[in-house]
């Protein structure tokens, strides 16, 4: 029957090819904000009870045990964005089976990673929040959170790593409904299992853990089972399941660029973890007042991650079509909307700062001033930050992923970590506050420089006629889509014609 036939047929991903620029990666990128207000909310959700309930140390606990997770699924992390800007590129260049073919050998290496995390990672996570000097009022409570984190990993990835994939075809739509599911489910069952309403028994900070996994195993559930039921045109069929034995061409492309990728976000986790050792030395009141300004700082940095992974898949897209005049405006276009609306938020979270970070730690919680005072300092950076962060996503999406990476060493290895530690003896703890400014506007310098005169338009993120290349790789046409050819280097005959 016609109407049954409708809608078996699966809906094709958003053609980020076409279309003036400013609105097609305005509304690709509203479902990812969307995404990221959820996950904020959540965590927001989450530690208004934490710290109005279990108090200031589980709230110190909160921001210790997140870093290290970070650090250890960082690597992961990195694969799914290789995998991502993959895809994206094969949508691009219209070729459904290369797309497949990223798809089912990144989800075998992804999954078996993210399983291996969580081994090594159940057994030493006391170990590392002692190394970290995790206040002894709080090691109970990360301990307990951290180790039920660790056994949701393969949920809480895996449905990451579906949502990446989704939104590299140009389905930003799906993930996001998914995501609100998981976060309903979430925001409900934490105080459930935590306080012990009702039956439930009274489980403190591993309830909030044990809801985290409940949620993200349900929701990853009912995404794959809407795939399959929708006919999705990615989802790997019963016939196709050969698709899963890896493919090495694949694996060393993932590899090769997602461990880059990986390591800037251990490298960042691993900052963020030297900065908070340096505040727990402080107190767990200085903890609790830093944990809270987190809270405050994740939503600030939403608009710029939101349009900074639009611009990059928007932008391997248009590298894979071959669209060269595209990905430049891509750019800019991303640049400009962060910085009205990161700006904006910044502006707004000053002046409504005490009424904001009191619902973390309560109106007369003595860490409500230094919260109050750090963020003040702080929170420009992250204006910065979005420039960079979109700069970073647009030259990644051709494979370029040392430069990116070596920038950020410099600057929170070379800046953030020792400006707060040697300066110290002359700031006191505000040299920690200082470090975050003086190392996001030397990176966004930085990233505009390697953006402007670095060769990345050069790089590639699969050689097209490396030996036991699938045939789909290499391109039909002259102006190879992912070698990085700049438009200008191309004979005007080899040029693909304008597609809108």
């Amino acid at each position: 029957m016609p109407r049954r036939r409708r809608a078996d047929t699966p809906a094709r991903p958003r053609d980020l090819t076409r279309g003036a620029i400013a609105p097609t990666l305005f509304a690709f990128a509203l479902p990812i904000l969307g995404g990221n207000v959820m996950q904020s909310l959540n965590g927001s959700v989450n530690a208004i009870w934490i710290g109005r309930f279990l108090g200031e140390g589980a709230l110190a606990a909160i921001a210790n045990a997140n870093n290290i997770m970070f650090l250890l699924l960082g690597a992961i992390f990195g694969v799914g964005m290789a995998a991502t800007i993959l895809v994206a590129q094969a949508i691009g260049r219209e070729d459904l089976p290369g797309a497949k073919r990223v798809i089912g050998t990144s989800a075998t290496f992804f999954l078996s990673a993210s399983v291996l995390v969580a081994l090594v990672g159940l057994p030493l996570s006391r170990h590392v929040l002692e190394w970290m000097g995790t206040p002894a009022a709080a090691l109970p409570h990360a301990d307990a959170y951290l180790k039920l984190i660790f056994l949701a990993v393969p949920f809480l990835y895996a449905f990451a790593f579906l949502s990446a994939i989704l939104r590299g075809a140009g389905d930003a739509r799906t993930p996001f409904l998914f995501l609100l599911l998981v976060v309903v489910l979430d925001i409900v069952l934490v105080p459930l299992l935590m306080l012990g309403i009702g039956p439930l028994p009274e489980m403190g900070m591993a309830g909030a853990a044990l809801a985290s996994l409940i949620a993200n195993a349900l929701g990853l559930t009912a995404l794959l089972a809407w795939l399959r039921h929708r006919r999705h045109r990615l989802w790997i069929h019963r016939t196709e399941r050969h698709l899963y034995r890896p493919d090495w061409t694949i694996v060393r492309a993932l590899l090769g660029k997602g461990l880059p990728m990986g390591l800037q976000m251990v490298m960042l986790s691993a900052a963020m973890i030297a900065m908070i050792s340096m505040v727990n030395a402080h107190g767990v009141d200085t903890t609790a007042g830093y944990g809270a300004a987190l809270q405050l700082w994740t939503y600030v940095q939403m608009p710029a991650m939101a349009i900074g992974a639009a611009c990059s898949t928007m932008a391997a897209q248009n590298v894979g079509a071959g669209r060269w005049d595209r990905v430049s405006r891509i750019a800019g276009t991303g640049v400009g909307f962060n910085i009205l609306m990161t700006g904006a938020l910044i502006v707004l979270l000053l002046l409504l700062d005490r009424a904001a970070l009191s619902l973390f730690l309560g109106d007369a919680s003595v860490a409500l001033e230094t919260a109050r005072h750090l963020n003040r300092i702080a929170i420009w950076s992250f204006l910065f930050f979005g420039v960079t962060f979109v700069l970073f996503g647009v030259v990644r999406s051709t494979g370029a992923v040392l430069p990116p990476l070596i920038i950020l060493g410099i600057t929170l290895w070379g800046v953030r970590v020792p400006f707060a530690t040697l300066l110290q003896p002359t700031l006191g703890v505000d040299a920690i506050w200082w470090s975050f400014p003086a190392s996001a506007l030397l990176a966004m310098l930085l990233s505009i420089a390697y953006y402007r005169w670095g060769g990345w338009r050069k790089a590639r993120m699969l050689a097209p006629r490396e030996p036991g290349a699938m045939p789909s790789e290499v391109p039909s046409h002259p102006p190879a889509p992912l070698a990085g050819v700049d438009p200008n280097d191309v004979a005007p005959a080899t040029r693909q014609p304008a597609r809108g």
